[in-house]
């Protein structure tokens, strides 16, 4: 970073808006290199130490997203306490740092998002935000099972106490569900397929918001397009 205004380097380190960042220099709450700086007419680099009411600010590192996929018999943690193999386990050295975005349990495959944006992490689990992620579930019932069975997940149902948002279900086959939901709630998919009377066999993840596991190898990870992600955080 070479000659940026010291208001655009303070709103990019996140701690005001342009203005809000003018106002803060104007007020004398700015040093750079120990000098109180009450000018906006003053440049910076990453050779400058700035400080914000006594406090060093940096700028904020560019939002990165990595796809996963999470294979069988791994636990989305950092540590487990019944030692079973986790995702940092599975990860190279030089992602292991990323906080991973939401969980897949143990027997669930598929895309699982990885940031180095803790922050945004959270805001893509919010029920709020109301990000879809579609499965495939493989699951066991009748082969002449008629749809209506699936309407109950459709519309919203409760559950052992828990209710359940509706959820898109399409049928690949008698035995083979896409099932979208929007929530994101502790076995959602197969807490109500099984009180659906189509417990699950086998669960697999294959998107999470714009973002699409295609055909990335178990284990593997990369790097999503820059542009996806931009337009992600547009939306939040």
């Amino acid at each position: 970073m070479t000659g940026m205004r010291l208001a655009k380097f303070i709103a990019d380190c996140g701690v005001a808006s342009r203005r809000g960042a003018e106002d803060l220099i104007a007020a004398g709450a700015v040093t750079v290199d120990g000098v109180v700086v009450t000018t906006p007419v003053c440049f910076v680099d990453n050779t400058n130490t700035v400080t914000v009411r006594g406090r060093e600010i940096r700028p904020r590192k560019s939002t990165q997203i990595y796809l996963f996929h999470k294979p069988l018999r791994t636990v989305t943690t950092r540590n487990d306490p019944q030692g079973r193999r986790t995702i940092y386990d599975c990860l190279p050295m030089q992602y292991r740092s990323l906080k991973y975005v939401g969980r897949l349990d143990f027997m669930t495959s598929g895309l699982l998002l990885l940031t180095n944006n803790g922050g945004l992490a959270e805001q893509l689990m919010l029920p709020k935000t109301q990000i879809p992620r579609t499965y495939i579930a493989t699951v066991s019932c009748r082969a002449n099972a008629a749809d209506a069975d699936l309407d109950a997940a459709r519309r919203g149902m409760t559950v052992d106490g828990v209710h359940y948002r509706p959820m898109e279900i399409d049928r690949i086959s008698d035995k083979t569900l896409r099932v979208t939901v929007r929530e994101g709630k502790n076995h959602e998919v197969r807490n109500v397929l099984r009180a659906c009377g189509a417990p699950v066999r086998q669960l697999h993840r294959v998107r999470y918001g714009p973002f699409e596991l295609g055909k990335l190898a178990p284990g593997e990870i990369v790097a999503a397009d820059q542009k996806t992600i931009d337009a992600l955080m547009k939306t939040l």
